[in-house]
């Protein structure tokens, strides 16, 4: 049993009185639990009985029923108790006038993954910005990140690549809460949002999630394990190459190759540095869907041997280096659309800079990159301080 009380596990006492008579909106999914894995939904309703109005589901559908990207949910009703469920990935993926006019508080109960470019923060932030505009409230019910909210790690992202899958001038690993990445956005973009956040009780910043004692329930459907989401920030880069990134595996992101992939030659080219805190195991995989789908692929599963030292952006980044340096006529960009960006190349909107797409083109090496960076991490830090909630 954990000692650590989610968010949604202290919404009791004082909140039952405090939003008494309120019509109130859930944006949630299957990984919305609290302690003995009841859904936010049953402990609302529970808690609040006849004013839970609404329903909100972010990217993947409020069941996470729905693969990858842009493959949309419809909106839908919850046919028990009989109130609609809206999908904020849709053709809009900012909630409407009509939809917030069947409410009075939004709250906000997302597992979050502790990566930029995955879309539950864009979709908060869409939520907080429709709040503010037509004046209702939001709630945020505050989970742990699963990296820990020490370790910052990447470049911050540039203003000109801002999309749904980096909303904020921010790194790939930034080391924030749903909660805290709240009080973020409201202070960067001046808001002005009616906002409130439920914080955690026990958690701190240097906890990953295997200290947390928390079961883990996948957030989308191929983030299967927290090991997962420890590789994610560098894994994610795949997406916007012809490499696979094991979707159609049953371990996508930590399992990634191609056909073409020469594993031998990639492993001797990469160097110890580059793997510091893991190792790539060889392996070979035929996706059931997705890239390469139905072909056998050659490429490597990354078991983390020290989260401390491991450094997944970094990683993946001397991975890729090294894979464009030895398959110069096989490897290729991704090209556009990608989450609803159809001219921009979707490695500039995951990298988050141009710049270092073409600095890899003309064969500069991580370790030479790594720099610049570093210098930009110190101004988010100092920024960042403002909105942190745990020791």
């Amino acid at each position: 049993m954990t000692d650590i009380l989610t968010g949604l596990d202290r919404l009791y006492g004082e909140y039952v009185k405090k939003l008494s008579g309120f019509r109130l909106g859930l944006l949630a999914n299957q990984a919305s639990v609290d302690a003995n894995l009841n859904s936010a939904k049953e402990v609302v309703a529970q808690l609040f009985p006849g004013q839970l109005k609404a329903l909100f589901g972010p990217q993947h559908g409020y069941g996470g029923e729905d693969q990858d990207n842009m493959v949309e949910t419809p909106h839908a009703s919850d046919n028990f108790m009989k109130i609609p469920v809206f999908s904020l990935y849709a053709h809009s993926r900012e909630p409407s006038r009509e939809m917030l006019d069947t409410i009075d508080i939004l709250i906000i109960d997302l597992q979050d993954v502790g990566t930029r470019v995955y879309t539950f923060s864009s979709t908060m932030l869409n939520c907080m910005r429709a709040a503010a505009k037509y004046g209702k409230k939001v709630i945020v019910l505050d989970r742990p990140n699963p990296l820990g909210g020490q370790v910052v790690e990447g470049n911050l992202l540039e203003p000109e690549l801002f999309s749904f899958v980096g909303p904020c001038r921010i790194p790939m690993r930034h080391g924030l809460t749903m909660g805290e990445m709240a009080l973020y956005f409201n202070h960067h973009y001046g808001l002005k949002s009616d906002l409130e956040i439920i914080a955690m009780e026990g958690w701190r910043r240097e906890m990953l999630w295997q200290e947390t004692g928390l079961r883990w329930v996948m957030p989308s459907p191929n983030m299967p394990l927290p090991e997962t989401a420890f590789v994610y920030p560098g894994q994610v880069l795949w997406e916007g190459t012809n490499i696979s990134e094991g979707r159609g595996t049953c371990r996508p992101f930590e399992i990634f190759g191609a056909p073409f992939l020469d594993t031998n030659a990639v492993k001797s080219e990469i160097g110890k540095v580059a793997t510091e805190g893991c190792y790539l195991q060889k392996t070979q995989f035929r996706p059931t869907f997705g890239k390469w789908a139905g072909e056998l692929c050659h490429g490597f599963m990354i078991h983390i041997l020290d989260p401390i030292v491991y450094k997944p952006y970094f990683t993946s980044i001397c991975l890729l280096y090294a894979i464009m340096k030895i398959h110069r006529n096989d490897f290729s960009w991704k090209q556009p659309p990608y989450e609803y960006e159809h001219e921009k190349m979707p490695i500039d909107l995951i990298l988050g800079n141009t710049d270092l797409r073409h600095d890899l083109e003309s064969g500069k090496n991580p370790p030479s990159l790594t720099w610049k960076w570093d210098q930009e991490l110190e101004p988010f830090l100092n920024e960042r301080k403002a909105s942190l909630l745990y020791s």
